[in-house]
Parts: structure tokens; C-alpha cells; sequence
């Protein structure tokens, strides 16, 4: 049989093969790097934004409206503080090729706390909907200040208590740092029983409750329009709000989560994996709901628009006058601050569009 010799120098074929992989991996590297930079700063502005507004009242906001809004604002906010700073710093400072080390079982547990902590927030927000909408008259003994903040302190704390295992090293599951994903991930399939226990008590319970409050909501929201239209033809046109709200809502939930929780359950019953990319989506997916709450729980409020426009102008005019003046901002102030005041009292549409005052749907009949 005829053997072709080789003529090129011992080991230049495996340079000439090892060299292009390694600058294909440096390129997607540099790529999703960018991706994680650029997303983490959208998460951090949309929500410091956010911060400027309902640190205050908001027309139409209750009270424990803000306080469930300033939790997911926190939890949002700590995918662009912490959870992304977090994983870049290890990227770019640590060697894995060894194994992972304490600090990236301690990133491990800060990604999966916060991620869990984000999913009960919303979870709070669609139980604090639902009270508000079907029991209006007992609102406020339902869900008293004390209940509020026990309900945000059980959405902040139950997520460490039931992830402190991924902190230790040598705990009932290992951690990788994923160069894919360039996350530091629990290893799901070294442990599968606490792995899908972990699914059983975050994703599913979570999803329950917003698919069911949020379905209610929507179709007591719908009931209400029917009867509009019958009874008051001059509301007959009126924009259909809980549409508006609810369905991104639940589309951009079940859109960023299922795939990152799907992939966990692959991971951990088959133990196998997926191809770079796809892991590098999936995992980083969820961050994106972060930036796509400010849009529709917030951005898409006619109060929250117009008590915005007012605090930029209030810094406009305390950082440089003379730019506001020019802008015309001077002028305008005050009148869109008593124009607030009166849509507070008197807008009842644009009340019903707010998160918590879905409760006037059912007080237009």
C-alpha cells in the first residue's frame, strides 16, 4: 500500500491547526465580551433611570406598588452591577484550565442568587396585581406595610438560603468556568436531585403564580372592556391597557427564562452539552428581561413618562440653568408639576395603566 510521506517539519501541521482555532476563539471571545459590556450598561442606565422616578410617588402608584417595583429595580440592577462585572473580572483574570477555585464558586452563587431573586420579584409584583384587581376593598388590610416588605424579604433571603450550596468548594455540587458562556456555572448533572429541586422551587413556582395572576387579570380586564362597550360607546375606542401590559410582560418572561431553564434540566438529567454559542445565549438571555422590565413595567406608563420628563428637567435646572433655559424647561416646570398633581387625581386611564392600579379597571364599571 502506498503511504504518502510528510514532508513538513514535526509538529508544523499541528501549529497551523492549533493557530486559526485559537484566533476563532479570540475573536468570539472579543465578540461576547462586547455583547456582555454593552448589555450590562442598557441594564444599568434603563434602570438607574427608573431609580430617579419611583424614589418618589408616581401618580396612580400605590405605596407597596413602589416597594415590590424597588425590589425588582434592585434585582435588575445587580445583573449590571454585579452579576456581569463579576464574570468578566474572572474571564479575564483567572486560568480554569486547572478547575475552579472558591471565587468561582462564590460567583456561582451570586449569578444563581440573583437570578432567582429577579424571578420572585416578578412573581410579587403579579401577586400584588391580582390582590389588587379582584379584592380592591381589602387591599390594604391583604396586604398591609408589614406584609409588603416580609413578601420582598422572603424574595431577597429564601434564593441565599436555597443556593448556599454552590458557595463551598467542596459542597453537594461542583462549579466550571464555562468558555462559552464565560459564566461560572453550577456543574447541574453532578447533582441532579438538587439540581431540579432547584427548578421545582424557583423557576415552576414562579411561573405558576404569573401565568395565573396575570391570565386572571387579563381576562377580568376583558370582561370589563365588553361591558364598556355596551354601556358607554364614547369608551368604546379606548386603547386596550391590561393587552398592552400583561401580554409582554408574560411574553418577555417565558421568552428570556424557559431556554436557560430548559438547557439546565438537559444539562443535568443528560449531562451533556451544547454547542458555544447557543450556552452563550441561553445563559445570558435571562440579563436581557432586566432591561425589558424598565420598558413594560415602566416605560410604557403614561405617569411614569411624564414624572420623568419632570425630574429631568429638576436637574437640568439645578446642574446648569442656562441650558435649561435655553431648552425651555424653566418655563415649563411648574405647570407640568401641577398637570401632574391633576392627572394623580382626575386621569383615570392613565391610572389603569400603572402596575398596581389595575385595580380601576374594575371601578370604570
Amino acid at each position: 500500500m502506498f503511504v504518502p510521506l510528510n514532508l513538513t517539519a514535526p509538529g508544523a501541521s499541528n501549529l497551523s491547526a492549533v493557530e486559526p482555532f485559537s484566533l476563532q476563539e479570540l475573536t468570539h471571545r472579543t465578540v461576547k465580551i462586547t455583547i456582555i459590556v454593552v448589555l450590562g450598561a442598557m441594564i444599568t442606565l434603563g434602570n438607574i433611570a427608573v431609580l430617579l422616578v419611583i424614589t418618589s410617588s408616581v401618580a396612580g402608584w400605590s405605596r407597596n406598588s413602589r416597594y415590590f417595583l424597588l425590589s425588582l429595580t434592585a434585582a435588575d440592577s445587580a445583573f449590571g452591577l454585579l452579576v456581569m462585572p463579576l464574570n468578566l473580572l474572572v474571564s479575564l483574570l483567572k486560568d480554569y484550565t486547572e478547575g475552579p477555585d472558591a471565587l468561582c464558586h462564590l460567583v456561582a452563587f451570586c449569578n444563581s442568587t440573583v437570578y432567582s431573586t429577579c424571578m420572585y420579584s416578578l412573581a410579587s409584583i403579579s401577586l400584588e396585581r391580582y390582590i389588587a384587581v379582584f379584592y380592591p376593598l381589602q387591599y390594604s388590610t391583604l396586604l398591609t406595610r408589614k406584609r409588603t416588605l416580609l413578601l420582598i424579604a422572603f424574595a431577597w433571603c429564601f434564593p441565599p438560603f436555597l443556593l448556599i450550596p454552590i458557595s463551598f468548594p467542596q459542597g453537594i455540587i461542583e462549579v466550571h468556568f464555562s468558555t462559552a458562556s464565560l459564566v461560572c456555572n453550577p456543574s447541574y448533572s453532578t447533582n441532579v436531585g438538587y439540581s431540579l429541586s432547584l427548578t421545582c422551587f424557583i423557576f415552576f413556582p414562579c411561573s405558576i403564580v404569573m401565568t395565573y395572576a396575570n391570565l386572571r387579570v387579563w381576562c377580568a380586564a376583558k370582561r370589563q372592556r365588553l361591558k364598556l362597550r355596551k354601556f358607554v360607546s364614547a369608551r368604546s375606542s379606548r386603547p386596550n391597557v391590561a393587552a398592552r401590559v400583561l401580554v409582554p410582560v408574560m411574553a418577555a418572561y417565558y421568552t428570556c427564562w424557559t431556554p436557560c431553564m430548559a438547557v439546565m434540566i438537559y444539562n443535568a438529567v443528560s449531562g451533556s452539552s451544547i454547542p458555544d454559542w447557543i450556552e452563550f445565549v441561553v445563559v445570558w438571555l435571562p440579563t436581557c428581561n432586566g432591561f425589558l422590565n424598565c420598558i413594560f413595567y415602566f416605560w410604557i406608563n403614561q405617569s411614569f413618562r411624564r414624572k420623568f420628563h419632570l425630574v429631568v428637567q429638576r436637574m437640568a435646572l439645578a446642574i446648569c440653568p442656562e441650558l435649561a433655559n435655553t431648552l425651555g424647561y424653566c418655563g415649563h416646570s411648574k405647570t407640568q408639576f401641577v398637570s401632574g398633581i391633576l392627572d394623580n387625581n382626575n386621569s383615570v386611564h392613565g391610572r389603569s395603566s400603572s402596575v398596581s392600579s389595575t385595580c380601576t379597571l374594575l371601578s370604570l364599571a
